[in-house]
């Protein structure tokens, strides 16, 4: 963890304070907007918590992959949240809640994201987010979940050449600039605050399955290959085996990629 933190530049403030947040942390620099929310949540920290960076020094993607950001050019933040106990079995969609409300928010801007199982999002075929979702237990329960979202909204926010190994891409890419930073930011709040209770529903897991990159066509998950079929009801990826059998996923161990047409690097 790197230096202090305050509530952020006015905007920020004016943005947030719309929202039913129970309060926020904004560090101009820090290691990882995860790693402060799970140290704020041990230490009491309440549901509805947000912990923000204008730049990282050390963020991380699923499997420790390093997550690049750039001050001004990216939206860095985590959200704290408090698993009821008729959530507890459904802790995988904490993952998908965030890439549902992003794909949400960038919809309301007339586009057509989609969510790479498990944790990305895509827009135009290019990865311009990543969530990674931490949990901290308490004997057998989830006491915490830190729900960790890094966006791209301008070009200085990609990777250098050659340090992705997945096309990467911004939102000013489709929209031809930059959205208004903390107001995009408080659209996509407004979508997980409307999610928030309702990630056990139904309604969820359709609005999650319904977006899933790669639908109906064949791909390689990690070692394994087979058409994707959607999801079942705790969130795992199907597949359709050469074999004819369904195969269900629910970690990944490498990559998920399509073998139809593989993604071409920059």
């Amino acid at each position: 963890m790197t230096g202090g933190w305050h509530l952020g530049p006015p905007a920020l403030q004016q943005a947030l304070r719309a929202l039913p947040l129970a309060t926020w942390r904004f560090y101009p620099v820090t290691g990882s907007t995860n790693d402060e929310a799970l140290a704020w949540a041990g230490a009491g920290a309440p549901e509805g918590c947000l912990v923000l960076a204008e730049r990282q020094t050390r963020g991380r993607g699923r499997q420790g992959n390093r997550w690049w950001s750039h001050p001004a050019a990216a939206l860095t933040f985590t959200f704290i949240a408090r698993p009821l106990p008729g959530e507890q079995p459904y802790l995988a969609r904490f993952t998908a809640w965030a890439a549902v409300a992003l794909a949400e928010a960038l919809e309301a801007l007339g586009f057509s994201p989609s969510l790479k199982w498990p944790n990305d999002v895509l827009l135009e075929g290019r990865k311009i987010a990543g969530v990674l979702a931490e949990t901290a237990w308490e004997g057998e329960g989830a006491a915490a979940v830190v729900v960790g979202l890094g966006v791209n909204l301008a070009p200085e926010a990609l990777p250098p050449a050659g340090a992705a190994d997945f096309p990467a891409g911004c939102v000013a890419d489709a929209l031809g600039s930059p959205p208004p930073r903390w107001g995009f930011l408080a659209a996509l709040l407004r979508r997980m605050v409307w999610w928030r209770y309702r990630l056990a529903t139904p309604a969820f897991l359709r609005a999650w399955e319904s977006r899933l990159a790669y639908r109906g066509q064949g791909v390689r998950a990690g070692e394994v290959r087979g058409v994707l079929l959607g999801l079942d009801a705790r969130g795992g990826l199907r597949l359709r085996l050469p074999s004819g059998d369904v195969h269900t996923l629910y970690a990944l161990q490498g990559h998920l990629r399509p073998v139809d047409s593989q993604p071409k690097l920059p």
